[in-house]
């Protein structure tokens, strides 16, 4: 496997189980009345708006996937996979 594919699952593992966490945190704020918002996230590198990290990883997890399949790196889709992960573990930083 390449080594960057392979790092790029290490920290999604990483980031799973902690976007897990914080999933639960945000599921016992909203039942305590808090957590109202529209979305974790408003930022033009995601498709999509969520209320929850999972769907954010996931997505992530896909760019991981597509870049797996290819013998040569896309850059671009790369560099965007890239950033998507620290943006998401920025936010998981905040939040927990």
């Amino acid at each position: 496997m390449n080594p960057v594919i392979e790092q790029l699952n290490n920290n999604l593992k990483i980031l799973y189980r902690q976007a897990l966490d914080a999933d639960n945190q945000l599921d016992a704020l909203q039942k305590g009345g808090h957590a109202k918002f529209s979305a974790l996230l408003k930022d033009p590198a995601f498709s999509f708006d969520a209320k929850r990290f999972k769907p954010y990883i996931l997505d992530i997890a896909s760019d991981v996937e597509t870049l797996s399949k290819q013998d040569d790196l896309d850059k671009t889709l790369l560099e965007s996979t890239v950033a998507k992960l620290q943006k998401i573990h920025q936010l998981l930083t905040r939040f927990t």
